[in-house]
């Protein structure tokens, strides 16, 4: 079954290359079953590049998947044409009559900053509460997943010596938790970061379960009780060049960023090899097919 996006979104052609079975509007009306209605938080600064890393995992599923993008109405993005953010996107404001099955709620480059100082957090914070009775699961990935843990727990970011960054070994926790169904006993990730999380006060949190962590990389996976919310401290996202574009970028900034198990020893003529791809699938699949559809009310008004 496919993913229906809207008419016209850049990431539908790569998608259609790649053989992920995308729907448009225009083909969906003809289908008599009701979709998941999915909503995504983009935060990231190229928001077109996320969109088609997060919708090729979406993909995959047998399920019909209907995708809403929202922006930030209190924060002006500089790296995606206004035109895409016309079109294709929507604030809060705009969607906050509606229910959705499942949220995912992206990174962002503030991590450095005090979660008071980011520009949209009083907004970001109406979207989580509003979440609460609007949405059934919501997935945080990188910062969103710090971000979650402050605003629900009260569990706070740390910074880090450097910046964490590269593909990491992890291992499967609680291979019986649905999210991580099929999981092989240690798996790769990538992360992408400055700051981590207070590993201590998530550890002593009885309401969260922590289903993948890494000898090098930490805590990887939280998950709370009722599977309501997903805290995910990697980017399991990324395509196999993201990482290297991150790192060409941080150089040209005089920055020493290098990506761990990442560069092969031939770079920058050979590329990097990708181990993740498969368990980033699989975390997308099945939090859509074993959290999402299992559990979410088929009437959204019972949320």
């Amino acid at each position: 079954m496919p993913i229906k996006i809207p008419d016209g979104l850049p990431a539908v052609k790569t998608l259609e290359k790649e053989n992920i079975f995308v729907m448009t509007n225009a083909r969906a009306v003809h289908q008599d079953i009701r979709p998941l209605e999915l909503l995504i938080v983009n935060l990231m600064p190229n928001k077109i590049e996320t969109e088609t890393q997060l919708l090729r995992l979406l993909g995959n599923t047998p399920l019909q998947v209907e995708v809403e993008l929202m922006q930030m109405k209190s924060h002006k993005s500089k790296n995606t044409p206004a035109e895409h953010l016309l079109k294709f996107y929507r604030t809060f404001d705009e969607i906050k009559d509606s229910r959705f099955d499942g949220m995912i709620v992206t990174g962002a480059p503030v991590e450095t900053l005090e979660f008071e100082q980011v520009d949209y957090w009083d907004e970001l914070c109406s979207i989580f509460e509003w979440a609460k009775q609007n949405v059934y699961s919501t997935m945080f990935i990188c910062w969103a997943s710090q971000a979650g843990l402050y605003y629900h727990h009260g569990i706070n970011k740390v910074m880090l010596d450097k910046k964490l960054t590269g593909i990491f070994t992890h291992r499967c926790a609680v291979p019986e938790h649905p999210l991580m169904r099929g999981f092989d006993d240690f798996y790769a990730a990538p992360h992408s970061r400055y700051t981590g999380i207070d590993e201590d006060a998530v550890r002593a949190a009885e309401e969260l379960d922590i289903l993948g962590e890494s000898d090098e990389a930490g805590i990887h996976i939280i998950a709370d009780r009722d599977c309501r919310n997903f805290f995910i401290t990697g980017h399991s996202e990324y395509d196999r060049l993201t990482l290297m574009n991150e790192f060409e970028r941080d150089k040209r900034r005089g920055l020493d960023n290098v990506p761990q198990h990442y560069l092969p020893s031939g770079y920058p003529d050979a590329m990097p090899d990708m181990c993740w791809k498969a368990h980033a699938n699989l975390l997308f699949s099945n939090w859509i097919n074993h959290i999402v559809y299992q559990k979410t009310p088929f009437d959204l008004k019972n949320l």
